[in-house]
């Protein structure tokens, strides 16, 4: 039985999952990152293979996200993809004439413009969280609660607050100010998911030709609240789908399937047994020119496997090619 895996590391969350040869989805897994990359993927790797039936021969594994790189070296990956692709791809397997992709995770956000099947426009935001889900997330622990649990009271919300979403501190000092007024703390809670998506549309969208059919994926998908702010803000329904939290992971998975099954070569997968193997990270400072770049690496006893972090690629090629 043959299979392909992708695998999507984001800063906050890492997701797996493997397609049988008619892409369909035979396993699927979401886990925290928690600032520790290598170790998440070889957990979820350790995990995912638990899942999956025991004749069963990865035939290709691709990477994607804001570790793709480090990722695509520590498991073989036959392809790394950025997150634009892969995104674009799943959705469009599902949803073929999609026009518009949302997708915010817990640092950043993009969102995707597709026209008759092709990326025509994206933008992406890793600079303020405002509309990410760490501001929901932020606010959520300060009122010592679960998000699942902010959301399903920011649902019941019936006279919504207008919070000052344009940044995280005002939007906080404005909650304070709102609960201190006595306004309820539901219509506080949908005031501030509100605040998120006028945030997201402001500045990710800005510009931009928003129009149906519309996706929204990414972790933030799940809370109700927010997709229900989109759709008022919109007057226009928003699609989530079942499996809108791993779906950068199930587009490269598309990718390489594809790929490989076009290419008939040998995959370079390292197997799952690589979950068990130990790796070492460290740095140092490149002295090449006066940029003075901090290069980190990544080495298995004393091997090093990869270099990554310079402004120019003398260190991303081959560490035996860097050596001269």
């Amino acid at each position: 039985m043959e299979a392909y895996l992708g695998i999507d590391v984001g800063s906050v969350t890492t997701k797996l999952a493997v397609l049988n040869k008619d892409a369909e989805l035979m396993a699927a897994l979401y886990l925290p990152t928690q600032g520790k990359p290598i170790t998440t993927v070889q957990e979820g790797l350790r995990q995912i293979s638990e899942q999956l039936p025991k004749d069963l021969e990865i035939r290709g594994a691709g990477t994607t996200g804001s570790a793709r790189y480090l990722a695509g070296v520590i498991v073989g990956a036959d392809l790394v993809r950025n997150e634009i692709t892969t995104h674009a791809v799943a959705t469009l397997q599902y949803i073929p004439d999609v026009q518009t992709i949302f997708e915010i995770g817990g640092q950043d956000s993009k969102i995707i413009i597709i026209r008759d099947g092709i990326i025509t426009d994206f933008a992406m935001n890793t600079v303020c969280a405002a509309g990410t889900g760490s501001f929901l997330d932020h606010q959520a622990l300060r009122l010592n609660m679960s998000i699942e649990e902010l959301s399903q009271r920011a649902m019941e919300s019936q006279k919504p607050v207008r919070i000052a979403g344009r940044c995280t501190v005002f939007a906080e000092s404005d909650m304070i100010h709102k609960q201190q007024m006595g306004y309820r703390i539901e219509d506080i809670l949908y005031g501030l998911c509100q605040a998120l998506v006028r945030n997201y549309l402001n500045n990710v969208g800005l510009g931009k030709e928003i129009n149906p059919p519309i996706v929204f994926q990414g972790g933030v998908a799940f809370n109700r609240a927010i997709v229900k702010a989109f759709q008022e803000e919109l007057n226009t329904e928003i699609i989530v789908l079942p499996h809108h939290e791993v779906m950068g992971a199930i587009g490269t998975a598309l990718v390489v399937h594809e790929e490989m099954s076009a290419g008939q070569r040998e995959s370079q997968f390292k197997e799952f047994s690589i979950s068990d193997l130990e790796y070492h990270t460290s740095s140092f400072e490149c002295k090449a020119c006066p940029n003075l770049c901090e290069i980190a690496q990544l080495s298995q006893n004393d091997q090093v496997l990869a270099r990554w972090g310079g402004r120019c690629d003398r260190w991303e090629r081959s560490p035996e090619s860097s050596r001269h």
